[in-house]
């Protein structure tokens, strides 16, 4: 698998890209000068206790104060309070840990007012960003990431990735970073750090702690709500967390991200440096990929796939559902349960990947095709399971009930990425029209006329349509009228018809008649 990462630079925001093997997988976006970005530290004051939630609010400078549950305030958060009175109150000469007594975990059972009171100064991390009305969501067990270990201060705990399979390996890290660690902080080792040597780690260790120190200074002057220590722009954590030998490009069109993204590839793989171009043309950098037809393809109610299955995606305040639809499919398969199940086996592909590129969260319900065989339905749960293997967000994935329903849990630390695809245009009555993204008419007549042939077995001769559409077909009678002959043996005429709206078009056999295609 090939992945490519383009970043997209306009003068609100940052557009990050990540395509695999030439498929858009995941789309971020990132004002500039953001805020309130996962993995922040800020410096906040306790607002009020609501014991019936048993939990807190927390300002932290947002509109909407942060939410802090009982849960999310780790086992060590007495540690933590001694540690940020001490540097508040000017009582402690420097940020490290080492000769520190821990205090004793709290109590897992516990109710927030033991822990703390109104008023009072609190060290805490953003853990979900702000969405919709509510405010950031919050916790108080600390971590700062870098590119092979994620370090917590107050705990001595080491673990290795899940990922790394290898039983001696997982042993041998552990072994390298018992000898370099300092006392009282605890680390994950990522799973980039398999095979790599001691002077790697040590390097991205002592990174960690320079992170710990600068908080710790920032901490000492702050003025409550404050951030005390900010989270890599999203670039950075981009490549940080997902650069791997599977890449093999990555593309800006901005001379000085350009410049600081080289910097820091340099520090953390400096052999991927190579990889980094910067885009000199004239055209857009996401029309010269072909990634804006992509976006407004993908981010519609009704996603289409290339065979004629579509998804139709519905979001409400609860959760989301997904319904996989067989479109203009036929039958192929001696049975209609064999249909079913590649169906839905192709959709699972498609629902994994819009789960990543919009960041769905919360509870997603995903309506397949209905399907009798267990051995089918154990098939699709466990290509489910497979093709959701490579999204990062931390999921759950229930079998197949017997309605046919696969239910989905998943991690969302921020905003859903929704996107605009309708257009408008004019209508008879010179009031703007709703229509779909005109940028996706031409492939979808294609999607059907290939759907028309091959699955259907109709012989299509004419295609009528909106004179703009003729035009676009006119210009390009090689990428299309031209490959159609070749493959189909067959001429289609592309005749305009100024009757109609733009985005309406018909399909006609031998015989002139129309041919329909299902909803």
């Amino acid at each position: 698998m090939k992945k490519e990462l383009i970043i997209n630079v306009t003068p609100k925001e940052v557009v990050i890209a990540l395509l695999e093997d030439k498929k858009l997988v995941e789309l971020h976006k990132e004002r500039h000068n953001s805020e309130y970005a996962v993995g922040d530290l800020y410096l906040g004051r306790v607002r009020k206790l609501v014991p019936g939630l048993n939990a807190a609010f927390v300002d932290v400078g947002y509109e909407k104060d942060a939410f802090l549950h009982y849960f999310d305030l780790g086992p060590q958060v007495q540690n933590l309070l001694k540690y940020t009175g001490q540097v508040r109150g000017k009582k402690r000469q420097s940020s490290s840990l080492g000769h520190d007594k821990l205090l004793p975990d709290i109590n897992k059972e516990g109710n927030i007012k033991e822990v703390l009171k109104p008023g009072q100064e609190l060290l805490i991390q953003i853990a979900k960003e702000p969405i919709s009305t509510k405010g950031p969501r919050i916790s108080t067990e600390l971590s700062i990431a870098g590119r092979y270990l994620v370090m917590m201060p107050f705990t001595d705990r080491i673990s290795v990735s899940s990922k790394i399979k290898s039983r001696k390996e997982k042993d041998r890290l552990k072994r390298l970073i018992q000898s370099i660690k300092p006392k009282n902080f605890g680390i994950i080792v990522r799973t980039v750090a398999e095979n790599k040597k001691v002077a790697e780690l040590d390097r991205d260790l002592r990174e960690l702690l320079q992170k710990w120190d600068e908080c710790y200074n920032n901490l000492e002057k702050a003025t409550p709500p404050a951030r005390v220590l900010g989270e890599l722009d999203r670039t950075s954590a981009m490549l940080r967390d997902v650069l791997n030998d599977q890449f093999n490009s990555i593309i800006t069109n901005d001379k000085s991200l350009y410049e600081e993204t080289k910097s820091y590839l340099q520090s953390i793989e400096p052999d991927k440096a190579k990889l980094l171009k910067y885009h000199k043309g004239t055209s857009s950098l996401f029309d010269h990929y072909g990634i804006e037809k992509q976006i407004k393809a993908s981010f519609g109610k009704h996603v289409s796939m290339s065979s004629g299955v579509y998804l139709v995606i519905e979001h409400t305040e609860a959760l989301h559902v997904i319904d996989v639809n067989s479109g203009n499919t036929s039958k192929k398969e001696k049975s209609q349960e064999e249909n079913a199940l590649r169906t839905n086996l192709e959709a699972a592909e498609e629902i994994a990947r819009q789960l990543r590129l919009r960041d769905m969260g919360g509870i997603i319900v995903v309506d397949f095709i209905d399907m009798q065989n267990s051995e089918n339905k154990k098939a699709l749960f466990n290509k489910m399971s497979e093709v959701m293997s490579h999204d990062r967000a931390k999921h759950y994935i229930l079998p197949p009930s017997r309605f046919g329903l696969i239910e989905i849990t998943r991690q969302r630390v921020r905003p859903e990425m929704e996107i605009k695809t309708a257009e408008y245009i004019p209508s008879e009555s010179g009031e703007p029209q709703k229509v779909q993204a005109t940028i996706l008419i031409i492939d979808e007549i294609e999607q059907r006329l290939i759907a028309a042939i091959e699955n259907k077995g109709e012989k299509v001769t004419t295609i009528k349509a909106h004179p703009f559409v003729h035009a676009y077909f006119m210009q390009n009678k090689k990428k299309y009228q031209y490959k159609w002959l070749l493959k189909y043996k067959r001429w289609v005429r592309i005749i305009p018809r100024t009757a109609y709206p733009l985005m309406q078009y018909k399909m006609l056999n031998a015989a002139n008649e129309e041919i329909i295609f299902d909803k």
